[in-house]
């Protein structure tokens, strides 16, 4: 039986291994990267919010609604009543001045321009009006 030494050099001590050893590199870096993984932060798509617990007391004060439609023709009418841009403008301005807003509820005709009803959306917002809704949208399901 005989056993290998490795390579003999001409002076008879056995050649140095120039090779490095790679496996506790490699431990240490997978130990690095799992506590990597582990301490991040998991990422939520959630936005947290700390929310009133129980019910709201019940507002005795129902505010008032007011309607403005606008037809297929760009007209807009306040309370069933046609009103040019001044006058829309005015009476958002008093009903914005009321120490509990009105509603307001835009209702436009499908065929109506949009810039109209933009107008009037963006009128009613500069103005103050915070309470603003559309109605009437199941007429643009097609």
């Amino acid at each position: 039986m005989s056993m290998n030494l490795g390579a003999q050099s001409a002076s008879g001590e056995p050649e140095v291994m120039m090779d490095i050893n790679t496996t506790p590199l490699i431990d240490v870096m997978l130990v690095l990267l799992v506590m990597l993984i582990i301490t991040i932060p998991i990422q939520l798509h959630s936005v947290n919010m700390d929310l009133p617990v129980g019910t709201p007391p019940a507002s005795q004060v129902k505010p008032e609604k007011v309607q403005i439609d606008i037809d297929a023709q760009g007209v807009v009418y306040w309370q069933g009543v046609p009103a040019s841009a001044a006058e829309l403008e005015q009476d958002l301005v008093l009903a914005a001045q009321q120490s509990t807003q009105p509603e307001v509820h835009i209702r436009p005709n499908k065929d109506a321009q949009y810039a109209v009803f933009a107008n009037v959306i963006s009128t009613a917002k500069r103005r103050g009006l915070t309470k603003i809704a559309v109605i009437g949208s199941e007429q643009f399901v097609q």
